[in-house]
């Protein structure tokens, strides 16, 4: 949760000459003329670099950046990802890495229930989060909860990350797994997107085999589109409400979690190779290596960074993108 190179080794032979009495015509010669110079090497490109590792947290899974408040939210599952045991919490983070509150929002304190926070979205003074079945909303600025949506009624499995579109709704993944009682991964299905619309009303926005259980979603304002990458599988996809079916725009390692669109470059993470990288055009280019389950990315508009929650590291580290 591998990308094989295949080199081709070129033999280069020579045959013994014989003394010949004159030169060949220039136009023969295999020598090149000595004006010629060898091209020059293409620079590899700028690297990212890790700036700060905020430790202390208990299986962050999401990082959002507020730039109204200039804060970082970090969602803390804290226990299984799927028990509805109100133990999850929100902290808030400075860009320079001090927790300003480990637990802005508690569940199981003052009136917040909260059991196992994944994905995050602001809209406005909103802050929205995926809680298993549930979509709940908090005031941004004060942690008091605001709103509810509930979608068990609709079979909900695993809310898993949330994406605002430009008319407010808000679009849901559902990856449609769950956990038996050694930890193995189960997947009951069905793979969905839900709506949630401003008027709090919930619908099936898209639902299928085609999403590959799906994980990270995002807006991407230039496409007209949401980009919606696959846990279960290896695409990332593009996906407009109305859509039959989503379309592959690029294939990566899969085990795709957070993503998020920087620059007109789509950035994925992924916990089959410990990567974040870039998708343009379809082709990957390796970003940031090295990081085991990095889980929900967010991103400092402000600063140009990235932030990664390191699932299973209890951490989350910020890079500064060239």
């Amino acid at each position: 949760m591998r990308t094989t190179i295949l080199c081709t080794a070129l033999a280069v032979c020579g045959a013994a000459c014989k003394p010949v009495d004159k030169a060949p015509p220039a136009s023969q010669s295999p020598l090149p003329p000595a004006s010629a110079a060898p091209l020059p090497a293409t620079p590899p490109p700028p690297a990212a670099t890790k700036v700060a590792v905020v430790a202390g947290f208990l299986t962050p899974e999401s990082v959002l950046y507020d730039s109204a408040q200039d804060i970082y939210f970090v969602s803390n599952i804290n226990g299984s990802p799927t028990a509805k045991d109100n133990n999850g919490f929100i902290s808030r983070v400075r860009p320079d890495g001090a927790v300003e509150n480990l637990k802005f929002i508690e569940g199981g304190h003052n009136g917040v229930t909260l059991n196992a926070p994944k994905g995050m979205a602001l809209r406005g003074d909103t802050l929205w989060l995926a809680d298993i079945d549930a979509v709940r909303a908090f005031n941004a600025k004060t942690g008091a909860p605001v709103a509810l949506a509930d979608l068990s009624g609709l079979g909900a499995v695993f809310l898993n990350d949330i994406a605002v579109a430009q008319n407010g709704a808000l679009y849901i993944t559902d990856t449609g797994i769950k956990f038996d009682d050694v930890g193995n991964v189960l997947h009951p299905g069905p793979d969905r997107i839900f709506r949630v619309g401003p008027d709090m009303a919930v619908t099936v926005a898209a639902r299928g085999d085609t999403l590959g259980r799906p994980n990270g979603i995002t807006l991407d304002v230039a496409g007209k589109r949401f980009i919606v990458v696959e846990f279960g599988g290896k695409a990332v996809l593009a996906w407009k409400p109305g859509d039959k079916a989503p379309s592959v725009i690029a294939r990566g390692p899969g085990g795709f979690d957070g993503v998020e669109i920087v620059g007109g470059k789509i950035l994925v993470s992924s916990w089959n190779d410990s990567t974040v990288s870039s998708y343009e055009t379809g082709q990957e280019v390796k970003l940031i290596t090295g990081v085991p389950s990095p889980a929900d990315i967010g991103y400092d508009a402000k600063r140009n960074r990235l932030l990664i929650p390191v699932f299973t590291g209890n951490r989350v580290e910020i890079w500064q993108l060239p």
